[in-house]
């Protein structure tokens, strides 16, 4: 047996070996290993800690990406001589995906390693068993389901928090498919979110049994499903098309950042 084989290798490494193209059970199997797991983050310029701590950085078909290794061996037979930093998986996370940076696991292998894209990072961040597992499929619902429909349009109408309403049909790349309500508000705060969750516990019931149903906020600027429905579908209710006072006049979406 070679030394290669015989080496131990932790979580992060076995999962790495199992991904394929269209193994996205692996790929979420990676995920999890990456939560807790060990990273080496290749800094181009200065060292751990550092004021001037700089990542190094690859851009894969227009995305960015911070490259990194998973295994002090992976580092030596990277080949990289500059200064590196030693974190997890959830720290480095929380750290690029608000930039929209990605990771990238060890660039130097054969087949030029894995690439975690920023939207997975956010997963990693913020819990891996609260957002569907990508890539994800976003498209117009094909359902019948005018009763639903016409009660949260109703209570929609009765909740001031509520500037609009637009929906959609999520498939995940694992699990099972949903309907998904996107929630245009007038604002965050608690009262309105209390709000809101009153108006869908009231309107659910019209559901036809055995159809999951899930809800996003238009305002998140990193959710993969309300960037599609704040960019394809129309509202099926609008207050102010309505004519309907606003619960705010003037109070909305936080201006765009300019990036």
């Amino acid at each position: 047996m070679s030394a290669s084989a015989s080496a131990p290798t932790g979580p992060v490494e076995h999962m790495l070996r199992q991904v394929a193209p269209g193994r996205y059970d692996a790929y979420e199997g990676l995920l999890h290993a990456l939560a807790d797991g060990e990273l080496f983050m290749l800094l181009w310029q200065g060292t751990a800690g550092s004021p001037d701590a700089q990542y190094g950085n690859m851009e894969v078909e227009g995305y960015g990406y911070a490259p990194c290794v998973t295994s002090p061996d992976a580092l030596a037979a990277s080949g990289w001589h500059r200064a590196h930093e030693r974190t997890t998986g959830r720290e480095i996370a929380r750290a690029l995906y608000p930039e929209r940076w990605g990771v990238w696991l060890n660039p130097h292998a054969p087949g030029g390693g894995v690439g975690i894209p920023w939207a997975d990072l956010r997963r990693i961040a913020t819990g891996l068993d609260r957002m569907p597992a990508g890539p994800l499929r976003v498209s117009e619902p094909g359902l019948e389901i005018p009763q639903f429909y016409a009660q949260l349009t109703q209570n929609a109408h009765r909740t001031p928090a509520v500037r609009s309403l637009r929906r959609g049909w999520v498939q995940p790349a694992l699990g099972s498919p949903y309907l998904v309500i996107g929630l245009d508000l007038y604002d965050g705060s608690a009262a309105a979110v209390d709000e809101v969750r009153a108006m869908m516990r009231q309107s659910i019931g019209s559901v036809p049994d055995g159809l999951p149903v899930s809800t996003v906020a238009l305002s998140d600027a990193y959710d993969p499903v309300a960037l599609w429905l704040r960019a394809h579908a129309r509202p099926f209710y609008d207050r102010e098309a309505h004519g309907a006072p606003a619960h705010r006049p003037g109070y909305g979406y936080p201006p765009a950042q300019q990036r």
